[in-house]
């Protein structure tokens, strides 16, 4: 008979693991530990070269055909900062809370789940795992690695349920059917040094800087839609290099992110600030990274499993939104329909994470209803 998994405890097996992004190794090493002896067949590889590789991924496959129900996360955790009051990875429990880097975001839930798939040893076509070492970096090696190993095996998902610390106040109160978009963009405007009492002599850039801040900043990108809030357009940095206080600086920078719903595209987004940018600083240069595009999973079985499954749990009936960061769904929703679902996530990234035992029992409980309806 196969022995039960204790999501708390594998939760606590994981915590213990340091996998600041990106994750490899032993963390990897106890999840594969812990679903061997429940049939899945466990594949693990490390793809991608510096600076964004390499990156260790993990999928793990019960059954064979259809339906297909995947199960999407990150063992990669963002660095722990100073001011814990214990190691952060050493987990504790303390008040009816598992303390730890991860314990939030989100190896809690990939312990959740685990737990599920030990309760439901008997379905209907295949569960798998879909676990990547990297989702809080550059994500060039993660998930996408995941998507192209499972077209080369030929084990497309219908439908896949990611991790992810979703709820607010309370387990249940919402999940995400959709992500926004993600661009960021680096501008650079070139300047000629020169003594600030002989500007004839030099080329300020400065000015030619706030002119293009001052554009973007005006710039209203949309209203948003009934599944979207508007897009933002927001500067995270602007600056030029150190120097005396009668030095025309030889260039100046800006750093900005648009977050984005579904009425834009990441590449128009682009070319609309390449215009901004060559109209008030001429030969000034822009560079973007797309992290995602915004997208959206229509109403259908997965909404109706994951809503009823909550329902039946907690007696909540959750919010549908498509509001806070992006997430590998980005990448997913080329495969199937997608939804987000987890822990209240008050401390994600936060000192002192943590996640409330009690939660991570229920979410358990939640995830095995899931489970026991996509493959009745």
């Amino acid at each position: 008979m196969t022995s039960l998994i204790d999501p708390v405890d594998l939760a606590k097996k994981l915590i213990a693991c340091p996998s600041v992004t990106p994750a490899s190794g032993r963390v990897f090493d106890q999840l594969e530990e812990a679903l061997l002896p429940l049939g899945f067949d466990v594949h693990r590889f490390t793809v991608g070269e510096s600076p964004d590789g390499p990156v260790e991924n993990l999928v793990a496959i019960r059954g064979s055909g259809s339906p297909h129900f995947g199960f999407a996360g990150h063992f990669d955790v963002v660095p722990p900062g100073d001011g814990w009051a214990s190691d952060p990875f050493v987990p504790v429990i303390e008040d009816g809370r598992l303390i730890g880097r991860g314990a939030n975001d989100m190896k809690s839930a990939i312990a959740a789940f685990a737990a599920a798939a030990s309760r439901v040893t008997e379905h209907r076509g295949t569960l798998s795992f879909l676990i990547t070492g990297d989702e809080e970096g550059p994500a060039t090696f993660g998930t996408p690695a995941i998507i192209d190993w499972l077209v080369e095996h030929d084990l497309k998902p219908d439908m896949i349920l990611i991790g992810e610390p979703t709820s607010e106040a309370a387990l249940g109160d919402t999940i995400k059917i959709g992500r926004r978009g993600s661009v960021n963009l680096w501008i650079e405007v070139p300047g000629t040094q020169g003594h600030v009492a002989y500007p004839h002599r030099a080329d300020n850039p400065v000015g030619k800087l706030a002119r293009i801040v001052a554009a973007l900043d005006s710039v209203v990108l949309d209203q948003g839609n009934d599944s979207f809030p508007p897009s933002n357009l927001e500067f995270t940095d602007i600056g030029c290099p150190p120097g005396a206080t009668n030095l025309i600086p030889a260039g100046a920078t800006a750093r900005l992110n648009i977050r984005f719903n579904n009425l834009q595209r990441g590449a128009d987004l682009v070319r609309m600030v390449e215009a901004v940018v060559e109209r008030e600083a001429p030969g000034a240069s822009v560079l973007a990274k797309i992290s995602g595009e915004a997208f959206l999973t229509p109403p259908g079985q997965l909404y109706d499993l994951v809503v009823s499954a909550i329902t039946s749990e907690t007696g909540i009936a959750p919010a549908l939104s498509t509001g806070g960061g992006t997430s590998d769904g980005r990448f997913l929703i080329a495969l199937c329909p997608v939804v987000d679902f987890g822990l209240p996530n008050a401390t994600m990234h936060k000192v002192g994470e943590s996640a409330a035992v009690a939660d991570i029992e229920t979410l358990a409980n939640i995830y095995q209803r899931v489970i026991e309806r996509a493959l009745a």
